[in-house]
């Protein structure tokens, strides 16, 4: 019996292969040893239900209010000796005095934030006293720079002439100054350049305040460097949001997005192009959350925005503070909830427009950077932040706040967690699963506590919060809540899954796939931690790489792809491939689903950034909408499948369900049988055998429908499963006894599955059914329904028999449709 790991163990062997960076926070996929041709008997995983939640052991760090109370409470050795996650992975207790010592350097940390700042929450609010703040009568600008021996502030209000604008500093390094109002006016106009002038070892040098909110660059000049720009429009020009926060969702559906890249058009697209023109089109697939990359300014464009500059501004390439505010509240009205990938990792290496500029040879301790190599990401090229120091954690804190604050994010996407977690940043280290790997003296304890406090205030702040780590290691107890002993994020990405298809795409023939492998992969996680399944997201489509359908399908996406023409071979292939990878990851991969722009209908091609070795193009950096628009092309069908993954979810809630049983993995016949919630799925991987009367273990007896099927031709299928055949079960074996059953399911049904498809089943509630109320077939759920032919099956599937049949054509669709416009894409 495989089971998705036990909580006293940890994903498989992970190496680590990054492509859009040069260190990869994707890993490697599991491999499984041996593997036969015959069918397995079981595959069954039973996971505790996780809805609310594990019971919890009673935790003395169980509600924030305990310490809030007290602040002046210090841990005791007993409290952080009886952690929570010792309960639930008895194996963590031999790393006892790791976890002792984090969660004392925590509750430290905490308790003397608390102490001296009033509360984390006040701490938090750092961006209302650091920068640029206008009050009633005053313009009051802070900046925390310990080097500097003298400092000015100068910019277009004062022809940047700063003499008259000399900043005073206090013992602990800030330099400040208040300037007043002229003629009742701000002295600083909103929407004017500033810089912060210091001098070090009688050198003068310019900074961008290292709190700005907006910066900006003259696009006419090339290698123009950034200015910060004061951002404080009048009431009549700030944004208002009108729509409240959607509720948390018992699973993300998340889309990935790039603004700068999400138009048509040969150029960077814009906050409310975005939010008018690509919001409609998530919400109409069905997802319910928008993550959106790239935000934070980033002066390089190629750097996908992982080198961020200026970390309270957002990237003025895409518009202003305002419009950002309009996206989100779309997104909102829409009901979908918005992430923001947040870069705490590390920052720009730049000195003229970065954080960077402020570090002129400093200790680490007057740095927002740890010095000598621990300061600096050897393969990132980028500087790394000392999570020790007060400032740092009041500057990054407070940057959460604001985003949350301000623009109304739901939550984020924290990106480069395996950098974080270990002095060693994970380069070059394989992670095998021992516990050894991930608490010892490699761990970043500094980092983690950084983290432990992130999630603490940001599910203060906003309960329904939702705080996804990218991390490939594994690390047990991420994804577990702070006053249980864990880091504290709600999910963490299944990074494994989209090597693991990768790796059979580029290197294995369709009959080397192994139905083991994909299922032990899919299902390789602690099942106390949630995870986001996918099967490709942005890094799988940087420069050098392609999409999953570009992989299928390659230069026949551009000839190919007209539905006025039968389908290739490897179009049918390829389109039907598409839509069982994705699907099968979305259904046994995780708790959640994200899927990156574009890739819902197949985009072709890659990403590649505007760069001199292209030429400065943006023909690779942009969105072809009109693919998936036009009529007559193919991309329409994989579209309207992602369409439906999405809705099946939305009506049988699988993706939150604890009860996950994969029951049949049969290599022979390349198929493989699970049950997630109340939802029966056969794939068949074969690229030939049709199987009619294939047995299916299932839980409960009764009727099963088809709910969906990759195989109708709404899907760019060839409509070979019947979609009014009822499905009766029979019971197997004794009750109660598995060995006796039929592949450790006591009931069974035959189904016909043919080649390269899958079907989802669900039980009919039959007494519902004879009262009216029962489901009608959901798989025409939020697809065109006027362009669903479903074919009529008057047998019901029995003896099982196999038949090979050729595809790619000979049972074809015939939409009926003539056209003398034969442009492909």
């Amino acid at each position: 019996m495989l089971c998705i790991t036990s909580p006293s163990s940890s994903p498989a062997p992970l190496q680590l292969t990054r492509r859009s960076r040069a260190l990869s926070d994707r890993a490697a996929p599991p491999g499984i040893a041996g593997g036969s041709n015959a069918r397995l008997n079981v595959l069954s995983v039973q996971r505790e239900a996780r809805r609310p939640g594990p019971a919890k052991s009673k935790s003395k760090f169980a509600t924030a209010a305990t310490v809030q109370e007290d602040k002046t409470m210090a841990a005791s050795q007993d409290d952080v000796d009886h952690l929570p996650i010792y309960k639930l992975d008895p194996d963590l207790e031999k790393f006892k005095d790791h976890f002792s010592y984090r969660m004392k350097r925590y509750l430290d940390q905490k308790c003397s934030i608390e102490k001296n700042e009033g509360s984390l929450e006040e701490f938090s609010k750092g961006y209302l006293k650091y920068g640029i703040n206008t009050n009633k009568d005053a313009t009051v600008y802070r900046e925390w720079a310990p080097a500097a021996q003298e400092a000015q502030l100068i910019g277009d209000f004062n022809d940047w002439n700063g003499a008259n604008h000399q900043m005073e500093k206090d013992k602990f390094g800030v330099w400040s100054i208040k300037i007043d109002h002229v003629k009742g006016k701000p002295a600083i106009p909103h929407n004017s350049r500033v810089k912060f002038r210091f001098r070090h070892g009688g050198v003068w040098v310019d900074r961008i305040p290292a709190w700005i909110r907006y910066a900006t660059v003259d696009a006419s000049k090339f290698g123009a460097p950034y200015d910060g720009v004061h951002w404080d429009p009048p009431a009549s020009e700030r944004y208002m949001f009108k729509h409240p926060r959607p509720s948390k969702p018992v699973a993300p559906r998340i889309y990935e997005a790039h603004v700068g890249m999400s138009g048509e058009k040969p150029a960077v697209s814009t906050y409310r192009e975005f939010a008018d023109n690509v919001l409609p089109r998530i919400r109409a697939n069905n997802y319910n959350t928008v993550q959106l990359m790239a935000v934070m300014e980033h002066s390089y464009y190629a750097s996908f925005g992982y080198h961020v500059t200026n970390f309270f501004a957002v990237s003025s390439r895409s518009g202003t503070p305002e419009d950002l505010k309009y996206l989100v509240d779309k997104a909102h009205s829409l009901g979908l909830r918005v992430l923001m990938d947040v870069v705490h990792s590390h920052a720009s290496n730049n000195v003229t427009d970065g954080l960077n500029g402020y570090d002129v040879g400093q200790s680490t301790q007057e740095s927002y950077f740890h010095t000598g190599d621990r300061g600096y990401h050897k393969l990132w090229d980028s500087r790394l932040f000392n999570y020790a120091n007060w400032e740092v954690l009041r500057f990054l804190l407070s940057n959460l706040r604001y985003l949350m604050d301000e623009f109304m994010f739901d939550g984020f996407r924290f990106d480069g967690v395996t950098s974080m977690l270990y002095h060693h940043h994970g380069i070059n280290v394989g992670f095998t699963g021992n516990y050894k790997e991930y608490f010892s003296l490699d761990t970043d304890v500094d980092a983690v506590v950084y983290m432990m406090l992130a999630n603490h205030l940001m599910h203060k702040i906003l309960p329904e919060a939702t705080v996804v780590a990218e991390d490939v290691s594994g690390m047990p107890v991420l994804c577990r809540p702070v006053d249980e002993g864990g880091v504290g994020f709600d999910y963490r990405l299944a990074m494994a899954i989209p090597d693991r298809w990768i790796d059979y795409l580029k290197n294995k023939e369709d009959s080397e796939w192994s139905m083991g492998e994909i299922a032990h992969t899919l299902t390789n996680r602690r099942y106390t931690e949630k995870c986001i399944a996918y099967a490709e997201s942005h890094d799988q489509s940087i420069v050098g790489d392609k999409t999953i359908a570009f992989l299928l399908m390659d230069k026949e996406m551009y000839t190919g792809m007209s539905d006025l023409q039968p389908a290739s071979p490897t179009i049918d292939r390829g389109i039907a491939l598409q839509k069982m990878i994705h699907f099968i990851t979305m259904a046994l991969g995780g708790d959640g689903y994200l899927n990156f722009m574009g890739n819902e209908f197949g985009h072709p091609e890659w990403i590649d950034f505007p760069r001199e070795g292209n030429n400065w193009s943006y023909d690779k950096c942009r969105r072809q909408w009109s693919l998936v628009d036009t009529d007559h092309l193919r991309y329409k069908y994989m579209n309207a499948f992602d369409q439906a993954m999405n809705a099946l979810d939305e009506e049988f809630s699988f993706l939150s369900s604890p009860k996950q049983i994969v029951s049949d993995m049969n290599e022979e016949k390349k198929v493989i049988v699970f049950e997630r919630g109340d939802l029966v799925f056969v794939f068949n991987f074969h690229p030939k055998n049709t199987y009619d009367g294939y047995k299916v273990g299932c839980d409960l007896p009764g009727k099963y429908r088809v709910a969906l099927d990759s195989d109708a031709f709404v899907f760019g299928g060839h409509g070979r499963v019947g979609h009014d055949v009822d499905h009766f079960t029979s019971p197997e074996g004794v009750p109660g006894v598995p060995e006796t059953n039929f592949n450790n399911r006591p009931n069974s049904f035959k189904v016909l599955s043919p080649p390269r498809t899958c079907v989802a089943y669900y039980r009919v509630d039959e007494e519902a059914e004879t009262t009216g109320a029962g489901k009608t077939s959901p798989e025409i759920i939020d697809v065109d329904a006027t362009t669903l032919k479903t074919p009529t099956a008057t047998t019901e599937a029995c003896e099982e028999r196999e038949s090979t049949e050729d595809v790619s054509g000979k049972k074809g669709r015939k939409f009926g449709r003539q056209s003398s416009d034969k442009s492909t894409k």
